[in-house]
Formats: structure tokens, C-alpha cells, sequence
């Protein structure tokens, strides 16, 4: 029996947190002319909670994390954040744009710019912050993932994964609500890829929310209170790490496991 003194434990390696709703996402279909590449998806992702989106390439996945912020627009049905519901365009859209943290798979860093000016650019020109502020917090947040003695480099001059570890930053500095990572190791080489995802896992200790597109089983194991499976533009099946990778009830996510593991 789960009491106060006697918590059920924990579905995964980080328990469960379930928060109000802040991503809400209802009915959205997405065409490219004939091809529909989102099919009616619906998903709600509570505040502190992560979420780990995988599934074969070509299932959607980049697409609906895209969409959370309008980089990609939507054919039909409603996103909100934080209970607002996603506008189309317009400063309101900005405004919107500014509580939700974006990483890519190409680290997308101004090559001119210092890593600390690459930091601050955001804060500054976006939320009115003054230089100094701007600053103090971005050395903070480029300590917190490993690359604060870079600060004063230009990023042609930091590897791939410091690279990536300062485009966290970056959207960090805006203080989101939510962050999107949308295969976020991908372009990285094998050695590099864990000094990301040891960042990425701190975060998600930290409480912050996290819609995560990525092929690291391994990621989600660890650090997901949830994974959805996607395939041919649909969530398929979502469920706790564990039983999603012991036990996934879906043919469609049997297979992509089993290939998974065989290859």
C-alpha cells in the first residue's frame, strides 16, 4: 500500500514526476503537400517531467519536436505551453519562443562570436537582460556544463561535444520552461557523445522539463520517466523505460527493438 512513509518506488533510475500539464499537445496532424507526417498526435508532458521520443527514421519524431516551437508549423490541432496556446506568428510567438529551449543536431553557434557572446547574444537582445547579469549567468551555466574555461574562445576553436555542451547553455541562459533536444548527439563522434548526454542527465536530475528526440537507448533508460515510440508519423505506444524495453506490447515496437539489439 503507498502511504506518505511508504512512496511507491520508482519506475525508473529518476522517479516519476508528475507535474501540471505544461506541454499540451492535441489532435495535431502535419502535411508536406500529399505525405502526412504527423497523424493526429496527442501528448501531454507535465512540468519536471522527461520524455524521451524514439522510433525509425522518417516516424515523425523531428517533426513533432519542431512543431513544439513553430520551427515547423502544424496542418491541424492545438499546442499550448504552460497553458498558452502555441500563436502562429508574431511577437507573441517570441514571446512563446523564449520559454522553450531548443538544441539541434548541428550546434548552430554564431562561428564570429565568442562562446560567452554566443551565451548572452539571447538574454540580451531577447529578455533586456544588462551585459553584466548576462554575463555572471552565462559563466555560471558554461561551468555548470563543462566548457567555462572556454568562455573566450570562438567555437571553430572547441570540439563537437563542447560545442553542442555550449549550445545547452545557450538555451539554458534563456531560463525555458521546457527544453527541446532534437537528436542531439547525432553529428557527434562516438567519444564525445556521453560528455553531452552526462550534461543532458543533469538537467533531468535538476527538474527540468525535457522533450528529448534521440536514438541513445541507453539516454532513455536512464534518464526518461517516459518513453513514446513513434512510427509512420504516429505515437505507437508510451510507457515507463523499463517496461518499454522489457516488455513494449506494440509488433511495431518489438521489431525495432529486436533490430535493436541484433545489429
Amino acid at each position: 500500500m503507498t502511504t506518505p512513509e511508504n512512496p511507491a518506488p520508482p519506475t525508473s533510475n529518476i522517479s516519476v514526476r508528475r507535474g501540471d500539464p505544461l506541454v499540451v499537445i492535441e489532435g495535431v496532424q502535419k502535411h508536406y503537400g500529399d505525405f502526412q507526417a504527423l497523424k493526429d498526435i496527442d501528448l501531454t508532458v507535465n512540468r519536471g517531467e522527461v520524455v524521451v521520443v524514439i522510433g525509425p527514421s522518417g516516424s515523425g519524431k523531428s517533426t513533432l519536436c519542431r512543431t513544439i516551437n513553430r520551427l515547423e508549423t502544424i496542418s491541424e490541432g492545438t499546442i499550448s505551453i504552460d497553458g498558452d496556446r502555441l500563436p502562429s506568428e508574431g511577437k507573441a510567438l517570441a514571446a512563446l519562443r523564449a520559454d522553450v529551449g531548443m538544441v539541434f543536431q548541428s550546434f548552430n553557434l554564431f562561428a564570429h562570436l565568442t562562446i560567452l557572446e554566443n551565451v548572452t547574444l539571447g538574454p540580451i537582445k531577447v529578455k533586456g537582460v544588462k551585459k553584466a547579469e548576462a554575463d555572471k549567468l552565462a559563466r555560471e551555466l558554461l561551468d555548470r556544463v563543462g566548457v567555462g574555461h572556454q568562455a573566450d574562445k570562438l567555437p571553430a576553436q572547441l570540439s563537437g561535444g563542447q560545442q553542442q555542451r555550449v549550445a545547452i547553455a545557450r538555451a539554458l541562459a534563456m531560463k525555458p520552461k521546457v527544453m527541446l533536444f532534437d537528436e542531439p548527439t547525432s553529428a557527434l563522434d562516438p567519444e564525445m557523445i556521453n560528455e553531452v548526454l552526462d550534461v543532458m542527465v543533469g538537467l533531468a536530475h535538476d527538474g527540468m522539463t525535457m522533450i528529448v528526440v534521440t536514438h541513445e537507448m541507453g539516454f532513455a533508460r536512464k534518464a526518461a520517466d517516459r518513453v513514446v515510440f513513434m512510427a509512420d508519423g504516429q505515437i505507437v505506444e508510451e510507457a515507463v523505460p523499463e517496461q518499454f524495453f522489457t516488455s513494449p506490447k506494440s509488433d511495431r515496437a518489438k521489431d525495432f527493438l529486436s533490430k535493436l539489439i541484433t545489429h
